[in-house]
Protein backbone atom coordinates (compact mmCIF):
# COMPACT_ATOMS: atom_id res chain seq x y z
CA UNK A 1 0.00 0.00 0.00
CA UNK A 2 1.07 3.66 -1.03
CA UNK A 3 1.55 5.65 2.04
CA UNK A 4 -0.65 9.08 2.31
CA UNK A 5 -1.89 11.55 4.56
CA UNK A 6 -5.65 12.04 5.64
CA UNK A 7 -7.62 13.99 3.04
CA UNK A 8 -7.64 18.26 4.14
CA UNK A 9 -4.42 17.65 5.79
CA UNK A 10 -0.38 18.58 4.33
CA UNK A 11 3.10 17.97 4.85
CA UNK A 12 4.97 21.27 4.79
CA UNK A 13 8.69 21.21 3.69
CA UNK A 14 11.36 23.52 4.93
CA UNK A 15 10.57 25.66 1.86
CA UNK A 16 6.91 26.18 3.00
CA UNK A 17 7.80 26.11 6.95
CA UNK A 18 10.17 29.22 6.57
CA UNK A 19 7.57 31.02 4.77
CA UNK A 20 4.74 29.56 7.47
CA UNK A 21 7.38 30.77 10.08
CA UNK A 22 7.20 34.51 9.06
CA UNK A 23 3.60 34.76 8.73
CA UNK A 24 3.81 33.04 12.17
CA UNK A 25 6.67 35.87 13.64
CA UNK A 26 4.69 38.71 11.98
CA UNK A 27 1.79 38.21 13.98
CA UNK A 28 3.12 37.21 17.21
CA UNK A 29 5.15 40.28 17.12
CA UNK A 30 2.22 42.60 16.81
CA UNK A 31 0.02 40.45 19.50
CA UNK A 32 2.80 41.25 21.92
CA UNK A 33 3.48 44.72 20.99
CA UNK A 34 -0.48 45.03 22.14
CA UNK A 35 0.44 43.53 25.45
CA UNK A 36 -0.91 40.15 24.58
CA UNK A 37 0.90 36.93 25.93
CA UNK A 38 0.76 33.02 24.97
CA UNK A 39 -1.45 30.46 26.20
CA UNK A 40 -1.57 27.07 24.60
CA UNK A 41 -4.48 24.69 25.39
CA UNK A 42 -4.79 20.77 24.71
CA UNK A 43 -5.78 19.66 20.95
CA UNK A 44 -8.95 17.53 22.41
CA UNK A 45 -11.88 18.86 24.78
CA UNK A 46 -14.18 17.07 26.72
CA UNK A 47 -16.99 17.04 23.97
CA UNK A 48 -19.89 18.99 25.98
CA UNK A 49 -16.89 21.98 25.91
CA UNK A 50 -17.67 21.82 22.35
CA UNK A 51 -20.83 20.82 21.04
CA UNK A 52 -23.67 23.42 20.92
CA UNK A 53 -21.67 26.42 20.60
CA UNK A 54 -21.14 26.89 17.22
CA UNK A 55 -24.67 26.33 15.50
CA UNK A 56 -25.96 23.78 14.08
CA UNK A 57 -23.88 23.97 10.76
CA UNK A 58 -20.39 24.30 13.20
CA UNK A 59 -21.63 21.28 15.34
CA UNK A 60 -21.71 19.36 12.33
CA UNK A 61 -18.42 19.94 11.85
CA UNK A 62 -16.70 18.91 14.87
CA UNK A 63 -14.29 15.73 15.01
CA UNK A 64 -15.18 13.56 17.27
CA UNK A 65 -12.76 11.26 19.33
CA UNK A 66 -14.24 7.27 19.74
CA UNK A 67 -13.74 6.04 22.93
CA UNK A 68 -10.86 3.21 24.24
CA UNK A 69 -11.86 -0.51 24.61
CA UNK A 70 -15.15 0.13 22.18
CA UNK A 71 -14.06 -3.36 20.51
CA UNK A 72 -14.14 -4.96 24.12
CA UNK A 73 -16.82 -7.68 24.18
CA UNK A 74 -18.42 -6.54 27.05
CA UNK A 75 -19.15 -3.31 25.80
CA UNK A 76 -19.81 -4.54 21.91
CA UNK A 77 -23.36 -4.82 22.69
CA UNK A 78 -23.92 -0.85 24.42
CA UNK A 79 -21.28 0.25 21.56
CA UNK A 80 -23.96 -0.74 18.84
CA UNK A 81 -26.91 0.96 20.45
CA UNK A 82 -24.67 4.18 20.87
CA UNK A 83 -23.84 4.18 17.05
CA UNK A 84 -27.28 3.63 16.28
CA UNK A 85 -27.75 7.27 18.39
CA UNK A 86 -24.58 8.48 16.61
CA UNK A 87 -26.40 7.68 13.39
CA UNK A 88 -29.33 9.61 14.01
CA UNK A 89 -27.30 13.09 14.73
CA UNK A 90 -27.50 12.79 18.36
CA UNK A 91 -24.41 12.53 20.82
CA UNK A 92 -23.60 9.88 22.65
CA UNK A 93 -21.31 9.49 25.87
CA UNK A 94 -20.85 5.88 25.25
CA UNK A 95 -19.02 6.53 21.52
CA UNK A 96 -17.54 9.50 22.35
CA UNK A 97 -16.60 11.97 25.28
CA UNK A 98 -13.58 13.92 23.71
CA UNK A 99 -13.35 15.97 20.09
CA UNK A 100 -10.66 17.78 18.66
CA UNK A 101 -11.02 21.83 19.32
CA UNK A 102 -13.27 23.48 16.51
CA UNK A 103 -11.52 26.75 16.78
CA UNK A 104 -9.32 28.37 20.02
CA UNK A 105 -12.00 30.58 21.11
CA UNK A 106 -14.07 28.13 22.88
CA UNK A 107 -10.91 26.80 24.68
CA UNK A 108 -10.34 29.94 25.54
CA UNK A 109 -13.33 30.58 27.06
CA UNK A 110 -13.63 27.43 29.20
CA UNK A 111 -9.44 28.34 30.42
CA UNK A 112 -10.76 31.44 31.33
CA UNK A 113 -13.69 29.69 33.24
CA UNK A 114 -11.62 27.41 34.92
CA UNK A 115 -8.87 30.12 36.15
CA UNK A 116 -10.70 32.89 36.61
CA UNK A 117 -9.62 33.37 40.31
CA UNK A 118 -5.78 33.45 39.23
CA UNK A 119 -5.68 35.72 36.18
CA UNK A 120 -5.28 39.78 36.18
CA UNK A 121 -8.59 41.10 34.29
CA UNK A 122 -8.70 42.09 31.24
CA UNK A 123 -7.35 38.88 30.82
CA UNK A 124 -5.04 39.51 26.77
CA UNK A 125 -3.71 36.38 25.35
CA UNK A 126 -2.75 35.19 21.60
CA UNK A 127 -2.85 31.65 21.15
CA UNK A 128 -1.12 30.24 17.67
CA UNK A 129 -2.81 26.47 17.28
CA UNK A 130 -3.68 23.96 14.58
CA UNK A 131 -7.98 22.95 14.67
CA UNK A 132 -9.71 20.65 12.98
CA UNK A 133 -12.92 20.56 10.97
CA UNK A 134 -14.82 18.17 9.28
CA UNK A 135 -15.10 20.06 6.39
CA UNK A 136 -15.11 19.46 2.52
CA UNK A 137 -11.74 19.42 1.35
CA UNK A 138 -11.12 22.38 -1.20
CA UNK A 139 -8.38 25.90 -1.91
CA UNK A 140 -8.14 27.69 1.06
CA UNK A 141 -10.14 24.93 3.08
CA UNK A 142 -8.59 22.44 4.99
CA UNK A 143 -9.66 19.69 8.00
CA UNK A 144 -6.59 20.49 9.61
CA UNK A 145 -5.43 24.59 9.99
CA UNK A 146 -3.84 26.63 11.96
CA UNK A 147 -5.35 29.70 13.64
CA UNK A 148 -3.91 32.68 15.59
CA UNK A 149 -6.10 34.10 17.72
CA UNK A 150 -6.03 37.27 20.26
CA UNK A 151 -8.61 37.62 22.83
CA UNK A 152 -9.52 39.87 25.75
CA UNK A 153 -11.74 38.90 28.38
CA UNK A 154 -12.83 40.97 31.42
CA UNK A 155 -13.95 43.89 29.83
CA UNK A 156 -16.99 45.61 28.07
CA UNK A 157 -14.87 49.06 26.87
CA UNK A 158 -15.20 49.33 22.42
CA UNK A 159 -11.03 50.28 22.86
CA UNK A 160 -10.78 46.51 22.48
CA UNK A 161 -12.46 46.57 19.30
CA UNK A 162 -10.92 49.16 18.14
CA UNK A 163 -7.11 48.11 18.70
CA UNK A 164 -8.24 44.77 17.31
CA UNK A 165 -8.86 46.77 14.06
CA UNK A 166 -5.13 48.39 14.21
CA UNK A 167 -4.01 44.73 14.83
CA UNK A 168 -5.41 43.60 11.89
CA UNK A 169 -4.09 46.39 9.70
CA UNK A 170 -0.67 46.33 10.92
CA UNK A 171 -0.21 42.55 10.13
CA UNK A 172 -1.55 43.21 6.29
CA UNK A 173 1.02 46.24 6.30
CA UNK A 174 3.64 44.54 7.81
CA UNK A 175 2.79 41.38 5.47
CA UNK A 176 2.02 43.41 2.21
CA UNK A 177 -0.98 41.30 2.11
CA UNK A 178 -3.64 44.00 0.29
CA UNK A 179 -6.73 43.56 2.50
CA UNK A 180 -10.55 44.96 3.66
CA UNK A 181 -11.69 44.64 7.06
CA UNK A 182 -15.33 44.02 7.31
CA UNK A 183 -17.09 45.19 10.08
CA UNK A 184 -20.86 44.44 11.18
CA UNK A 185 -22.40 44.12 14.79
CA UNK A 186 -24.67 41.33 15.58
CA UNK A 187 -27.20 44.18 17.87
CA UNK A 188 -27.79 45.12 14.07
CA UNK A 189 -28.82 41.69 13.51
CA UNK A 190 -30.88 41.25 16.53
CA UNK A 191 -32.75 44.56 15.49
CA UNK A 192 -33.10 43.38 12.13
CA UNK A 193 -34.37 39.84 14.17
CA UNK A 194 -37.30 42.24 16.11
CA UNK A 195 -38.28 43.37 12.87
CA UNK A 196 -38.82 40.06 11.06
CA UNK A 197 -40.80 37.97 13.80
CA UNK A 198 -38.63 38.47 17.09
CA UNK A 199 -35.33 37.69 18.37
CA UNK A 200 -36.34 33.85 18.37
CA UNK A 201 -35.73 34.47 14.31
CA UNK A 202 -31.88 35.52 14.62
CA UNK A 203 -30.49 32.48 14.57
CA UNK A 204 -31.99 31.60 11.60
CA UNK A 205 -31.35 34.97 10.10
CA UNK A 206 -27.75 34.78 10.99
CA UNK A 207 -26.96 31.61 9.37
CA UNK A 208 -28.76 31.94 6.41
CA UNK A 209 -27.51 35.30 5.58
CA UNK A 210 -23.92 34.26 6.67
CA UNK A 211 -24.04 32.08 3.10
CA UNK A 212 -24.58 34.64 1.18
CA UNK A 213 -21.16 34.86 -0.58
CA UNK A 214 -21.13 31.21 -1.21
CA UNK A 215 -25.02 30.72 -2.34
CA UNK A 216 -25.82 34.00 -3.83
CA UNK A 217 -29.24 36.23 -2.44
CA UNK A 218 -31.55 33.46 -4.28
CA UNK A 219 -30.56 30.65 -2.43
CA UNK A 220 -30.26 32.49 1.01
CA UNK A 221 -33.84 33.64 0.56
CA UNK A 222 -35.04 30.02 -0.22
CA UNK A 223 -33.63 28.56 2.92
CA UNK A 224 -35.13 31.83 4.83
CA UNK A 225 -38.22 30.29 3.63
CA UNK A 226 -37.48 26.93 4.78
CA UNK A 227 -36.55 27.83 8.13
CA UNK A 228 -40.03 29.55 8.64
CA UNK A 229 -40.07 33.33 7.54
CA UNK A 230 -42.79 34.55 5.95
CA UNK A 231 -41.86 36.54 2.80
CA UNK A 232 -42.73 40.00 3.75
CA UNK A 233 -39.78 39.21 6.56
CA UNK A 234 -37.69 38.26 3.50
CA UNK A 235 -38.25 41.16 1.93
CA UNK A 236 -37.18 42.97 5.04
CA UNK A 237 -34.17 41.27 5.56
CA UNK A 238 -33.51 41.14 1.66
CA UNK A 239 -33.57 44.80 1.49
CA UNK A 240 -31.19 45.14 4.81
CA UNK A 241 -28.63 43.06 3.32
CA UNK A 242 -28.62 44.83 -0.46
CA UNK A 243 -27.08 48.16 1.51
CA UNK A 244 -24.06 49.17 -0.24
CA UNK A 245 -22.40 52.16 -0.70
CA UNK A 246 -19.62 54.19 1.07
CA UNK A 247 -19.24 53.57 4.73
CA UNK A 248 -20.93 56.79 5.70
CA UNK A 249 -24.26 55.88 2.92
CA UNK A 250 -24.43 52.86 4.86
CA UNK A 251 -24.19 54.40 8.58
CA UNK A 252 -27.61 56.63 7.20
CA UNK A 253 -29.36 54.17 5.90
CA UNK A 254 -28.58 52.03 9.69
CA UNK A 255 -30.37 54.78 10.96
CA UNK A 256 -33.32 55.06 9.01
CA UNK A 257 -34.01 51.70 9.27
CA UNK A 258 -33.43 50.74 12.94
CA UNK A 259 -34.66 54.66 14.03
CA UNK A 260 -37.14 53.38 16.71
CA UNK A 261 -34.89 50.14 17.97
CA UNK A 262 -32.47 50.52 20.87
CA UNK A 263 -30.65 47.89 20.04
CA UNK A 264 -29.99 48.86 16.51
CA UNK A 265 -29.23 52.53 17.43
CA UNK A 266 -26.84 51.36 20.00
CA UNK A 267 -24.98 48.68 17.27
CA UNK A 268 -24.68 51.23 14.62
CA UNK A 269 -23.32 53.81 17.40
CA UNK A 270 -20.59 51.28 17.93
CA UNK A 271 -19.77 51.37 14.40
CA UNK A 272 -19.47 55.04 14.21
CA UNK A 273 -17.21 54.74 16.79
CA UNK A 274 -15.22 52.05 15.84
CA UNK A 275 -14.73 53.71 12.51
CA UNK A 276 -13.79 57.27 13.34
CA UNK A 277 -11.17 56.38 16.01
CA UNK A 278 -9.49 53.42 13.62
CA UNK A 279 -9.02 55.96 10.64
CA UNK A 280 -7.68 58.56 12.64
CA UNK A 281 -5.56 56.46 14.34
CA UNK A 282 -3.72 54.39 11.38
CA UNK A 283 -5.27 56.21 7.99
CA UNK A 284 -4.03 53.32 6.02
CA UNK A 285 -6.88 51.13 7.30
CA UNK A 286 -9.19 49.80 4.99
CA UNK A 287 -12.36 49.44 6.83
CA UNK A 288 -15.96 48.55 5.31
CA UNK A 289 -19.01 48.47 6.82
CA UNK A 290 -20.68 45.00 5.93
CA UNK A 291 -24.27 44.79 6.95
CA UNK A 292 -24.46 40.89 5.10
CA UNK A 293 -21.93 40.01 7.51
CA UNK A 294 -23.44 38.07 10.80
CA UNK A 295 -20.51 35.51 11.01
CA UNK A 296 -22.71 32.54 11.98
CA UNK A 297 -21.52 31.64 15.37
CA UNK A 298 -24.19 31.68 18.01
CA UNK A 299 -21.88 33.21 20.91
CA UNK A 300 -21.51 36.60 18.87
CA UNK A 301 -23.21 39.37 20.87
CA UNK A 302 -21.37 42.87 19.55
CA UNK A 303 -19.19 43.85 16.98
CA UNK A 304 -17.91 41.02 14.34
CA UNK A 305 -14.85 41.46 11.90
CA UNK A 306 -14.30 39.46 8.63
CA UNK A 307 -11.30 39.73 6.45
CA UNK A 308 -10.91 40.21 2.30
CA UNK A 309 -7.99 39.86 0.85
CA UNK A 310 -7.93 41.69 -2.24
CA UNK A 311 -6.33 40.97 -5.59
CA UNK A 312 -7.65 37.10 -5.48
CA UNK A 313 -10.65 34.91 -5.41
CA UNK A 314 -10.00 33.11 -1.10
CA UNK A 315 -12.68 32.76 1.41
CA UNK A 316 -12.33 35.00 4.54
CA UNK A 317 -8.98 35.28 6.06
CA UNK A 318 -9.31 36.62 9.37
CA UNK A 319 -12.47 37.03 11.84
CA UNK A 320 -13.95 37.78 14.89
CA UNK A 321 -15.87 39.76 17.27
CA UNK A 322 -17.48 40.66 20.99
CA UNK A 323 -18.94 37.40 22.60
CA UNK A 324 -19.92 38.65 26.10
CA UNK A 325 -21.37 35.60 27.20
CA UNK A 326 -19.25 32.67 26.37
CA UNK A 327 -17.86 32.03 29.82
CA UNK A 328 -21.60 31.91 30.98
CA UNK A 329 -21.56 28.59 29.07
CA UNK A 330 -19.61 27.23 31.14
CA UNK A 331 -21.51 28.96 34.54
CA UNK A 332 -19.14 32.08 35.22
CA UNK A 333 -21.51 34.88 34.27
CA UNK A 334 -20.33 38.44 34.02
CA UNK A 335 -16.77 37.92 32.33
CA UNK A 336 -16.94 39.68 28.73
CA UNK A 337 -14.95 38.90 25.86
CA UNK A 338 -13.78 40.25 22.43
CA UNK A 339 -10.99 38.33 20.18
CA UNK A 340 -9.95 37.87 16.55
CA UNK A 341 -8.47 35.63 14.53
CA UNK A 342 -5.64 34.84 11.65
CA UNK A 343 -6.24 32.23 9.05
CA UNK A 344 -2.20 31.42 8.69
CA UNK A 345 -3.23 29.01 6.02
CA UNK A 346 -5.07 30.90 3.89
CA UNK A 347 -2.86 33.65 4.25
CA UNK A 348 -0.12 31.69 2.90
CA UNK A 349 -2.18 30.42 -0.19
CA UNK A 350 -2.85 34.41 -0.63
CA UNK A 351 0.28 35.55 -0.31
CA UNK A 352 1.94 32.58 -2.46
CA UNK A 353 -0.40 33.34 -5.25
CA UNK A 354 0.21 37.59 -4.94
CA UNK A 355 4.25 36.70 -4.66
CA UNK A 356 4.70 38.67 -1.08
CA UNK A 357 6.76 36.56 0.69
CA UNK A 358 10.82 37.96 1.09
CA UNK A 359 13.53 37.07 -1.31
CA UNK A 360 15.29 36.62 1.80
CA UNK A 361 13.13 34.04 3.80
CA UNK A 362 14.19 31.06 1.96
CA UNK A 363 17.98 31.01 2.89
CA UNK A 364 19.02 28.60 5.34
CA UNK A 365 22.18 27.20 5.75
CA UNK A 366 24.37 30.19 4.55
CA UNK A 367 27.98 27.97 4.31
CA UNK A 368 28.59 24.80 3.07
CA UNK A 369 32.20 23.52 4.61
CA UNK A 370 33.76 20.86 2.09
CA UNK A 371 34.92 17.40 3.54
CA UNK A 372 38.30 17.08 2.43
CA UNK A 373 39.45 13.86 4.64
CA UNK A 374 41.09 15.71 6.88
CA UNK A 375 40.57 15.98 11.15
CA UNK A 376 37.53 16.48 11.91
CA UNK A 377 38.55 18.67 14.64
CA UNK A 378 40.01 21.33 11.30
CA UNK A 379 36.14 21.80 10.21
CA UNK A 380 34.29 21.59 13.32
CA UNK A 381 36.41 24.36 14.59
CA UNK A 382 35.84 26.37 11.44
CA UNK A 383 32.34 25.80 11.73
CA UNK A 384 32.02 26.76 15.79
CA UNK A 385 33.50 29.91 14.64
CA UNK A 386 30.93 30.57 12.19
CA UNK A 387 27.70 29.31 14.23
CA UNK A 388 29.31 31.46 17.35
CA UNK A 389 28.85 34.37 15.03
CA UNK A 390 25.28 33.22 13.91
CA UNK A 391 26.03 32.19 10.58
CA UNK A 392 24.15 28.99 9.45
CA UNK A 393 26.58 26.04 8.18
CA UNK A 394 26.89 22.56 7.52
CA UNK A 395 29.72 20.05 7.33
CA UNK A 396 29.30 17.60 4.63
CA UNK A 397 28.76 14.46 6.13
CA UNK A 398 31.84 12.28 4.06
CA UNK A 399 34.58 12.66 2.15
CA UNK A 400 33.43 12.88 -1.11
CA UNK A 401 34.12 14.54 -4.83
CA UNK A 402 34.38 18.18 -4.76
CA UNK A 403 31.57 17.24 -7.67
CA UNK A 404 28.91 15.56 -5.17
CA UNK A 405 29.43 18.22 -2.61
CA UNK A 406 29.17 21.23 -5.52
CA UNK A 407 25.52 19.72 -6.50
CA UNK A 408 24.50 19.23 -2.88
CA UNK A 409 25.20 22.93 -2.02
CA UNK A 410 23.21 23.67 -5.44
CA UNK A 411 20.45 21.68 -4.53
CA UNK A 412 19.97 23.24 -1.58
CA UNK A 413 20.94 26.92 -2.35
CA UNK A 414 23.85 27.16 -0.38
CA UNK A 415 25.63 30.34 -1.12
CA UNK A 416 29.23 29.66 -0.04
CA UNK A 417 31.13 26.69 0.10
CA UNK A 418 34.16 26.64 2.43
CA UNK A 419 37.60 23.99 1.36
CA UNK A 420 39.97 23.46 4.21
CA UNK A 421 42.94 21.05 3.47
CA UNK A 422 45.87 20.47 4.23
CA UNK A 423 47.42 23.54 2.73
CA UNK A 424 45.34 25.56 4.35
CA UNK A 425 45.57 24.15 7.57
CA UNK A 426 48.77 24.61 7.96
CA UNK A 427 48.27 28.50 6.89
CA UNK A 428 44.86 28.31 9.75
CA UNK A 429 43.33 29.26 6.76
CA UNK A 430 40.68 28.37 4.33
CA UNK A 431 39.25 28.87 1.11
CA UNK A 432 35.97 30.98 0.99
CA UNK A 433 33.97 30.63 -2.26
CA UNK A 434 30.77 32.72 -3.65
CA UNK A 435 28.98 30.61 -5.37
CA UNK A 436 26.54 33.49 -7.18
CA UNK A 437 29.78 35.30 -8.19
CA UNK A 438 32.03 32.61 -8.46
CA UNK A 439 34.74 35.14 -6.03
CA UNK A 440 37.29 33.12 -4.43
CA UNK A 441 39.36 34.17 -1.61
CA UNK A 442 41.41 32.56 1.05
CA UNK A 443 41.29 33.78 4.37
CA UNK A 444 41.93 33.13 8.02
CA UNK A 445 39.50 31.00 9.68
CA UNK A 446 38.56 33.94 12.23
CA UNK A 447 37.87 36.25 9.16
CA UNK A 448 35.47 33.80 7.47
CA UNK A 449 32.76 35.67 9.34
CA UNK A 450 33.69 39.14 7.75
CA UNK A 451 33.43 37.78 3.80
CA UNK A 452 30.11 35.92 4.27
CA UNK A 453 26.96 38.11 4.18
CA UNK A 454 24.11 36.04 5.26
Amino acid sequence: MKPSIPQGTRDFSAAVLRKRNFIFSTIRRVFELYGFEPLETPAMENIETLMGKYGEEGDKLIFKILNNGLNHPDKKESALVDFESVLNGKTSKGISERALRYDLTIPFARYVAMNQGQLTFPFKRYQMQPVWRADRPQRGRYREFYQCDADIAGSNSILHEIELALIYTTVFNDLKVPVEIHLNNRKILQALAEQCGGESNLTNITIAIDKLDKIGLEKVKSELLERGLTNDQVRIIEQYISLEGENQKIIEDLQRLFSKSNIGIEGTNELIEILHEVQKSNPASNIKLNPSLARGLNYYTGTIFEIKALGVEMGSIGGGGRYDDLTGLFGVKGIAGVGISFGVDRIYDVMEELSLFPEKIQEGTVALIFNTGVEKYHLLHAAAVLRNENISCEIFHEQSKFDKQFKYAEKKSIPYIIIIGEDEISKNSATLKDLKTGNQQVLKIEDLKKAIKP
